[in-house]
């Protein structure tokens, strides 16, 4: 056994146009997911197996914040010169500092809704939606922390 893994949330990263967000929502924070499948499979009648590649690597990125969160302003502001000016196209980056593996990386990204916003007597989430141009993604492990 070559030690063990650890993972810490303090360690993921979201840069969006050289921002780094911050203030996350507890529970799942960040969520990537592509917006097709790489491959189409097609099973003819005699069952061979045929595949198309969608050459289609754009995702949409769920980031939830907290209300109080300073992010919510940098978002805004991303989608506000988008809105104003198309500006706010910008590159996007997950990675694990420390010792996780994972990078996702996209030169193009942008806040493709602006997040449902509720009031209660307790810190409410924002939950954004970004999407991306193409992706590139390597899903890593976490480095040993030592031990037997």
């Amino acid at each position: 056994m070559d030690g063990v893994r650890t993972y810490d949330p303090n360690d993921v990263q979201i840069i969006m146009g050289g921002v780094a967000l911050s203030g996350f929502a507890d529970g799942t924070f960040i969520n990537v997911a592509y917006d097709e499948d790489l491959y189409n499979k097609t099973v003819g009648a005699d069952g061979e197996v045929s595949r198309s590649k969608t050459n289609n690597r754009c995702a949409t990125v769920a980031v939830t914040l907290k209300q109080t969160s300073s992010s919510n302003d940098e978002l805004s502001a991303f989608y506000a010169a988008d809105e104003l000016n198309n500006g706010g196209v910008v590159p996007l980056m997950i990675k694990e500092i420390g010792s996780g593996r994972t990078l996702v990386f996209a030169q193009a990204a942008w806040v493709q809704k602006l997040p449902d916003t509720g009031y209660s007597k307790d810190v409410e989430d924002r939950a954004w939606t970004i999407a991306t141009a193409q992706l590139k993604t390597f899903i890593g492990g976490n480095a040993s922390n030592g031990g037997s």
